[in-house]
């Protein structure tokens, strides 16, 4: 019955981040996910790393995006932010768009035609 719990997990020290979260308590949020080392102390040596987020309302309710930002600072981030929000649901709308197509075809190849 416990087969499934004795999952083997590692925690990969070399790769840790210090998450923080930004946002104008109207609609855009800004993970700002700072390089530690194991210490806790700031690793210089990597990048922060900016996610922005959002929701979009759609006819069947709110769909959440994120998306990473290319970023130098929190200032930089909150400038692209309109953009590559823009960006993801742009992206998310032509994979919607490629997976309804792929959906029909696949809907249409299951017909039979007499004389075939």
């Amino acid at each position: 019955m416990n087969q499934g719990l004795n999952v083997q997990l590692e925690v990969n020290v070399n790769n840790l981040f210090r998450e923080e979260t930004i946002t104008d308590m109207k609609y855009a949020s800004i993970r700002v996910l700072t390089p530690i080392k194991l210490d806790g102390s700031d690793d210089d040596s990597r990048k922060v790393v900016y996610i922005a987020s959002t929701q979009v309302m759609s006819p069947y309710g709110t769909i959440p995006v994120h998306t990473p930002v290319e970023a130098d600072s929190l200032a930089d981030a909150c400038a692209k932010f309109p953009e590559e929000i823009n960006k993801a649901v742009a992206k998310m709308m032509e994979d919607a768009q490629r997976m309804e197509q792929q959906r029909q075809q696949q809907e249409q190849s299951r017909i039979i035609t007499p004389g075939r």
